[in-house]
C-alpha cells in the first residue's frame, strides 16, 4: 500500500517524507486555504519535496476552464519531478477533463467518490486515482470501508482498469488496516493520522524496559 500524507503543510511534508514512508501528497482548495500562502507557490515547493504524485485540484467546475487551470498546475512539475496529478470533481464535466487530460498523459485524481457506480465512470475515464470518502460516509451513518470493498472488487473483475483505489477522507488507524485488508491501493491520511500508526502501548513499555535494562549494565555501543 502507498502512502500518501493529506496536507499543504509543507512543514509536515518535509518531515514526513524524511521518514521515507511518503510516496505522495495530495491536497485540496481547502488545505491550501489553512496554509494561507498563494496556491501556485504551495504546490510548487511541495513538488520539489516529494518525488512521488502531488495532487493539486482545479476549482473551476467547467471543462473548458478546468482544462486551462489543469494545463497551468501541470506545467509546475516540469523540469522538476514531473509529478502532478491533476485532481477533478466526480462531475460530468470533472470526467470529461479527466479523459482529455489522461489522453495527454496527465495523471488525475478523481476525488469526491461516494458510490461504486460513479468509480466506474471514472475507470472509465482513465482515472490514475479514484478518491472514495470513507469518513464522511460514516458521518451520514454508512459504512465508507464496504464502498472501498465494492470498487476494489469490481476493479479487479476488469484488467483494463488501471484506475487505483485512494482510500480518502481517513479519521483513524483502523481506516488504513482496513482499507489495506481489502486492498486499496493508496491511503491519503492526515498528518496526525500518519504518526499515530507507530503508537503501541506494548512498543513504548517493551522499549523503556530495554533501556532500563541496558543502562544498568553501564556499557556503551559507541
Amino acid at each position: 500500500m502507498k502512502f500518501f500524507v493529506d496536507t499543504a503543510d509543507v512543514a509536515e511534508i518535509k518531515s514526513l517524507a524524511a521518514s521515507g514512508l511518503l510516496d505522495g501528497v495530495t491536497t485540496n482548495p481547502s488545505l491550501i486555504a489553512k496554509s494561507g500562502r498563494p496556491m501556485l507557490e504551495v504546490i510548487r515547493e511541495i513538488a520539489d519535496v516529494v518525488p512521488g504524485p502531488v495532487s493539486a485540484e482545479v476549482t473551476a467546475t467547467d471543462h473548458t476552464t478546468m482544462m486551462k487551470e489543469a494545463h497551468k498546475l501541470h506545467a509546475i512539475g516540469r523540469g522538476r519531478n514531473d509529478n502532478i496529478t491533476i485532481k477533478v470533481p466526480l462531475t460530468p464535466d470533472g470526467l470529461r477533463t479527466c479523459k482529455t487530460l489522461a489522453g495527454e498523459g496527465v495523471m488525475v485524481n478523481v476525488t469526491l467518490c461516494f458510490s461504486a457506480a460513479q468509480a466506474i465512470l471514472a475507470a472509465k475515464a482513465g482515472a490514475s486515482f479514484i478518491s472514495p470518502f470513507i469518513g464522511r460516509l460514516d458521518d451520514i451513518g454508512e459504512d465508507g470501508m464496504v464502498l472501498i470493498d465494492d470498487i476494489v472488487q469490481i476493479y479487479r473483475n476488469y484488467p483494463a482498469f488501471k484506475t487505483e483505489v485512494l482510500a480518502a477522507s481517513i479519521r483513524h488507524p483502523m481506516h488504513v488496516v482496513d482499507a489495506a485488508k481489502i486492498g486499496a491501493h493508496v491511503v491519503t491520511v492526515p498528518p496526525n493520522i500518519l504518526r499515530m500508526l507507530f503508537n503501541h502501548p506494548l512498543t513504548d513499555k517493551g522499549l523503556d524496559a530495554f533501556l532500563a535494562d541496558w543502562k544498568k549494565t553501564g556499557q556503551s555501543i559507541l
